[in-house]
């Protein structure tokens, strides 16, 4: 017990900091916003370039952890969306926020934080594969069933072509594509640009969680309880136990990334889950929702850490 609260605490305390950073007016929410996009623009894309050119691919990659973290998180998404359409009679774009809410991990500001103090470098390629699922499965679907709610004419192709546009501009993604490219061909940076990149690396944890905390100070909460609640057992109760049936059926080969796999899918949702939501009128709800689950991923990260370690 020692151990998991000498990985979780320092996690919450940089949380906490933030959050009284803002409380005590010494920064600004915006502020927060400014270390977020600097978390997701530039460090975070550096972590995940660095992960793919440290290491030969086959490290980075591997097909049960991506396949299984994949399927989970589709057929939890799918699963709490068709939920919330059967109990709730409310807009379809809260319907696909809380399937997103549900499937879709903080694996950068929480995830990964956490998983690096448990299992060291090996929390990088587990990181790597999970923005993999999330930038390219659970976010997309979000957001087609998000926008096909609103759609004022537009037809299907016209929705997945715009949401395919922001996905390529995405850095997160560009840095995916970067990192494999390296990996694959086996060409590096020069030294002193490699030296940058893991400088900007090594600032992705901390300022994402101190942003984090100063995010949820300046939060108003809001929403349906009964619909947060939904959201919440799907992110901290069956996201892991899903992730728990399939590493029973097809586990990876390294017991490290067998480890990872539940982390990351412990964690709460993503930090700019309320940003999302924002766009389609659902940041209140949002920005609620992600109050309750960072303070149930407590629990359940600290439970989940006590199991594996």
């Amino acid at each position: 017990m020692l151990q998991v609260l000498t990985i979780v605490l320092p996690i919450f305390l940089l949380i906490g900091t933030g959050f009284a950073a803002v409380r005590e007016g010494i920064l600004e929410a915006r502020d927060m916003r400014i270390l977020g996009t600097f978390t997701i623009t530039f460090a975070m894309p550096a972590l995940i370039v660095r992960t793919f050119a440290s290491s030969p691919i086959r490290e980075v990659i591997d097909p049960r952890f991506l396949v299984g973290y994949g399927l989970v998180s589709l057929v939890l998404f799918a699963v709490i969306y068709l939920a919330a359409r059967r109990l709730y009679t409310q807009p379809a774009a809260r319907t696909a926020m809380q399937a997103m809410g549900a499937s879709m991990s903080n694996s950068g500001f929480i995830g990964f934080p956490v998983a690096t103090m448990a299992l060291g470098s090996s929390a990088a390629a587990g990181l790597a594969m999970c923005l993999l699922v999330e930038n390219f499965l659970i976010l997309p679907a979000a957001l087609v069933l998000a926008e096909k709610g609103r759609a004022s004419g537009r037809t299907t192709p016209e929705i997945l072509h715009e949401i395919a546009g922001r996905l390529i501009r995405n850095p997160l993604v560009i840095a995916i594509f970067a990192g494999f490219t390296i990996a694959v061909t086996g060409l590096k940076p020069p030294a002193p640009v490699f030296k940058a990149i893991d400088l900007l690396a090594g600032t992705a944890a901390p300022v994402a969680l101190f942003a984090i905390g100063g995010i949820l100070a300046g939060m108003k909460p809001g929403g349906q309880p009964k619909g947060i609640g939904l959201v919440a057992l799907g992110k901290l109760i069956l996201h892991p136990l899903g992730m728990l049936g399939a590493l029973t059926l097809w586990p990876p080969a390294d017991p490290t990334l067998v480890k990872a796999m539940l982390i990351f899918a412990s964690a709460p949702m993503i930090a700019v889950y309320p940003i999302i939501g924002g766009r389609y009128g659902e940041e209140e709800f949002c920005a609620a929702t992600l109050f309750v689950t960072m303070i149930g991923g407590f629990v359940t990260l600290s439970t989940v850490l006590f199991l594996v370690l």
